[in-house]
């Protein structure tokens, strides 16, 4: 699963990225592109509207788009990508898919990421979320981790980065 800040990340467009964050969001998405790694998104089209949202269908200018472009031509190919069927919550509560964990220390976590977290505890292998510069994905590791959903993080300098402030406040 990829967050759409690794693909926002990979054209360039996230101030916070190094170059060195950069290539390695290249590297992860042309990873998907040629089938080392499989794409998992939710039936609904939650992710490729966020998708769309941040990046462009014509491919260009950047790798991230280029990847929107691989999303739009593959997303019902099932020997590319899996699609998994996620159910929206009736309630106004903070949870926004069933699948996500009722979990009170979850509470504060990102809505919109949430789709991430859905699709990852709704798909049978349990994949793991691409993360690039969201510190929230970080702020939450561990309370994912209990609740099964394993996070990725491809930036190693802004792990580093986290690492230390959460260490500091320790």
């Amino acid at each position: 699963m990829v967050d759409t800040n690794v693909a926002v990340v990979a054209n360039a467009r996230s101030p916070q990225a190094s170059p060195e964050c950069i290539v390695s969001c290249c590297d992860r998405l042309l990873a998907v592109e040629r089938g080392s790694l499989r794409l998992v998104l939710d039936a609904r089209g939650t992710i490729f509207d966020e998708y769309l949202s941040q990046l462009s269908l014509a491919g260009q200018p950047g790798a991230g788009d280029l990847f929107m472009r691989w999303v739009h031509t593959n997303r019902y190919n099932p020997a590319r990508c899996e699609l998994v069927e996620v159910t929206e919550t009736a309630g106004s509560g903070w949870r926004v898919f069933e699948e996500v964990p009722d979990d009170p220390d979850l509470e504060g976590f990102d809505r919109d990421d949430q789709v991430f977290v859905a699709v990852s505890r709704g798909c049978k292998a349990r994949p793991p979320v691409l993360n690039a510069v969201d510190s929230d994905w970080w702020d939450y590791e561990r309370v994912l981790a209990r609740n099964g959903v394993t996070v990725r993080f491809v930036c190693e300098d802004k792990v580093s980065e986290w690492k230390a402030a959460r260490t500091q406040k320790a």
